[in-house]
């Protein structure tokens, strides 16, 4: 924990407990700790800063935990950190949700790139008269890998970017590896004759 965590932390933990009234539960804290967390889920903090989202769950358990066994203090210092811990969530989440998305445009073009290049081999190899198994396989396989492309997309666009960066990332290695076993060797020619 940094120093001006401490600082900050410790300040409000002396400022509650002035206000806090001798032997009272600190409901209030633990209603502000689970709204910064449904706050913090609500802007994709559990997928997007999962660490510290799961650390204030567990801090605010903890805060529950602690009023169960009448140990006030505790409570009132679990509450002001699962707090805390949401809202550093909730901007982490903006952060890391932005790269994601970046990260999920770019494998979503080379799974495009990919399947590109693997109807283009397709057609070459169809045209060269490939092996009639060969050109099956490759054929299912792209069939398949434009539906997993075409999932990519919509996830992406239903803001699911790391689901849609795994399933774009898929897609483009099957159909590297199905363009590659479309490699057809050119046909050598005879000798010319002098």
């Amino acid at each position: 924990m940094s120093l001006a965590r401490r600082v900050v932390l410790s300040l409000a933990v002396v400022t509650a407990i002035a206000g806090v009234a001798c032997g009272d539960p600190p409901e209030k804290e633990m209603q502000q700790a689970q709204g910064a967390i449904d706050t913090a889920r609500a802007a994709g903090a559990d997928q997007y800063a999962r660490e510290e989202f799961t650390a204030a769950e567990e801090a605010l358990k903890k805060a529950r935990d602690a009023v169960q066994e009448r140990d006030y203090r505790q409570a009132l210092n679990s509450a002001l950190d699962a707090r805390e811990r949401a809202q550093t969530a909730a901007k982490e989440s903006v952060n890391h949700k932005a790269t994601a998305r970046a990260d999920a445009e770019r494998a979503l073009a080379e799974a495009e790139a990919a399947l590109n290049g693997a109807r283009a081999k397709l057609k070459a190899a169809e045209t060269a008269h490939a092996a009639a198994k060969t050109l099956a396989a490759a054929r299912r396989t792209v069939s398949v890998e434009e539906s997993a492309v075409q999932k990519a997309r919509a996830t992406f666009s239903a803001g699911d970017y790391l689901a849609s960066i795994e399933l774009a990332n898929q897609a483009s290695a099957r159909l590297r590896d199905a363009a590659q076993d479309l490699n057809v060797p050119t046909p050598t020619t005879g000798r010319r004759r002098r």
